[in-house]
């Protein structure tokens, strides 16, 4: 399950590290904006990434009233094409581990947690330390304010997330990212900053691909 965040790329280095076998990259964006829910991150950076890193892409676009038929249709699929696993990059939300896991072995599938109930601060800085980088894609306002916004995750971040009341991995949503580089990558996927959109209590920014 591949949001092309942080936490998606770390849980795909650890299954890997393991011997795991990921051939493909799941991905659920809103049709209505093309864009990763929470994360704000167009379906065509996605593909980019899953061309950098050389894996096929299922990219669904799902409105969130017709998620979980969706979903339940997609691992209809995988166990016919004989996929025998889903991997998640949860690290403590119970509720939501619960309820793809449910699902998942529903279909006759394991499902996969490379990152669960690990520290958040140690799982960033296990990230940061692989090479690997993300930039700030929204902010929750209430937790983090705007000048967070495109900060790349990084040395410097590692030290200056820790320094905040907020679960530093922003697995409480304070935060969501796009992984562009590191260890996953054949090559990084090329961005520059666009425009920034303020939605409610939230702050996104929009990453265009810069053409290679």
């Amino acid at each position: 399950m591949w949001s092309g965040g942080k936490d998606s790329a770390l849980a795909l280095l650890r299954a890997r590290s393991r011997g795991l076998d990921v051939s493909r990259l799941l991905n659920f964006y809103d049709p209505a904006t093309d864009r990763v829910r929470f994360h704000a991150t167009r379906a065509d950076l996605i593909q980019a990434q899953a061309d950098a890193i050389g894996i096929d892409l299922r990219q669904l676009g799902t409105p969130w009233d017709h998620y979980e038929a969706t979903f339940q249709d997609l691992l209809a699929e995988l166990k016919r094409e004989g996929f025998t696993g889903v991997v998640f990059g949860d690290i403590h939300l119970a509720d939501v581990r619960a309820w793809y896991e449910e699902r998942v072995h529903a279909a006759g599938l394991a499902h996969v947690e490379p990152i669960w109930g690990e520290q958040p601060a140690a799982l960033v800085a296990e990230f940061v330390g692989s090479g690997s980088r993300a930039v700030i894609t929204c902010c929750e306002l209430g937790k983090l304010d705007e000048s967070w916004l495109g900060r790349i995750i990084d040395d410097r971040f590692v030290e200056d997330i820790r320094g905040l009341a907020i679960d530093p991995a922003g697995e409480n949503g304070e935060y969501h990212s796009f992984t562009f580089a590191g260890p996953l990558f054949r090559a990084p996927v090329a961005w520059r900053p666009g425009a920034r959109r303020h939605d409610g209590a939230f702050v996104q920014l929009d990453l265009e691909l810069i053409p290679g």
